[in-house]
């Protein structure tokens, strides 16, 4: 299949087919339900114009997938983020950390407890995206370090980190009310 749709662009049907689901679920988990629907699109849309980049000798599809639409993630926040400072011009409590993180919590606090929506604000972006890639997209870590660009073993030091930072600021009333 990965072979066919490079060559083939009727052939990227099955890739679409295959994978979305799984896109859409992380992107809306990491999201809302709507951004998740314009970022699984984007993500295949974007997966189709530059397939001839696509290198199965330097991993698999899915997690090639998956980096696409991780950054594609990053980039919503940051608009989002500049649209709510256009908003709150001043407003924000510079203790409270950046605005992608002030972003991140306002979205999240949404689809989640506002215990864990403030735990994942204090992760940094690298241990965010390792951590939720894991949760909600279920790839290992051969799979994150091809999505993310980086070795095995810093996926496992990131995840390492990001559920200590949890562990740490979640008690176990959080998670039972």
């Amino acid at each position: 299949m990965v072979a066919a749709f490079r060559r083939d662009p009727d052939r990227f049907t099955d890739v679409y087919d295959r994978y979305f689901r799984d896109i859409y679920l992380y992107a809306a988990g990491r999201l809302d339900t709507q951004a998740g629907e314009d970022i699984a699109a984007e993500t295949f849309c974007t997966a189709f114009a530059i397939r001839d980049r696509f290198d199965p000798g330097r991993g698999a599809l899915r997690p090639w997938l998956f980096g696409i639409a991780t950054n594609l993630i990053a980039r919503h926040r940051r608009r989002e983020a500049r649209h709510y400072k256009a908003l709150a011009r001043g407003a924000e409590d510079p203790a409270e950390g950046s605005h992608e993180n002030g972003v991140l919590t306002a979205v999240a606090a949404r689809r989640m407890r506002p215990e864990l929506a403030r735990a994942l604000r204090s992760l940094n972006q690298g241990e965010r995206d390792v951590l939720l890639l894991t949760a909600l997209a279920q790839l290992g870590h051969d799979e994150i370090a091809e999505a993310l660009g980086i070795s095995y073993g810093t996926v496992g030091s990131r995840l390492s980190r990001a559920r200590a930072k949890l562990h740490k600021t979640l008690t176990k009333e959080d998670f039972h009310g």
